[in-house]
């Protein structure tokens, strides 16, 4: 079976991540997509700005996936304690689904940095990387280079996905819910019930 993996912290999932998963699906002929929201971020440990607690960001994704048969949400992060590190989250699917063959899909912004993330030789070992290709993010150049780098250092499998250019992050979601203004369309409407009837974004508080 063709796994994708699409992680994130998803604080909370919007419509960007949804699409970026439904075209690695349809574009490399996956038979599923993993949904992971992320455990504890030890990237986010400096921001003012907590995470909201990663019970309320899973029940968001499977909120936002329950309508996509070839999605499916694991808590494979959440239930892990202390950091959450990608390679561990691929030697763990690894073991859970033998047969498969993994995709890790990734902005090109995040492969640019993957060199400096833990173990990232052990983590390209196990998977494919998809890349979604936005050049508002990364540079042609800077993307080839990085390419170029992992492939050589590290034997990466890395493929190019050309994705939308869709201008949604959470950090403006969060921005416009605690700004009282609309959020729609920019998150599936579950999300934006449940944002709304949790009383999340309101505050810096992440609960």
């Amino acid at each position: 079976m063709k796994t994708g993996f699409l992680g994130g912290t998803f604080d909370p999932i919007h419509n960007g991540h949804l699409i970026l998963g439904e075209t690695a699906f349809d574009a490399f002929g996956l038979d599923r997509v993993l949904v992971i929201p992320t455990g504890h971020s030890y990237f986010k440990d400096h921001k003012e700005e907590k995470v909201t607690s990663p019970e309320i960001r899973l029940a968001m994704t499977k909120a936002a996936c329950a309508d996509n048969p070839h999605f499916e949400v694991s808590d494979i992060e959440v239930r892990r304690p202390g950091n959450s590190y990608t390679f561990e989250t691929l030697e763990e699917l690894q073991q859970l689904y033998p047969e498969d063959t993994f995709y890790y899909i990734i902005g090109a912004d995040a492969l640019c940095m993957l060199h400096k993330w833990r173990e990232p030789g052990r983590l390209l070992s196990l998977c494919h990387i998809l890349v979604a290709v936005r050049e508002d993010q990364v540079s042609a150049a800077e993307l080839d280079q990085a390419i170029e780098n992992l492939e050589r250092e590290f034997g990466a499998r890395i493929s190019r996905m050309p994705v939308r250019n869709i201008e949604i992050s959470s950090t403006e979601i969060r921005e416009r819910v605690r700004e009282g203004r609309s959020i729609r369309y920019l998150v599936p409407g579950a999300v934006s019930e449940f944002i709304g009837e949790h009383g999340l974004y309101r505050a810096w508080n992440g609960s």
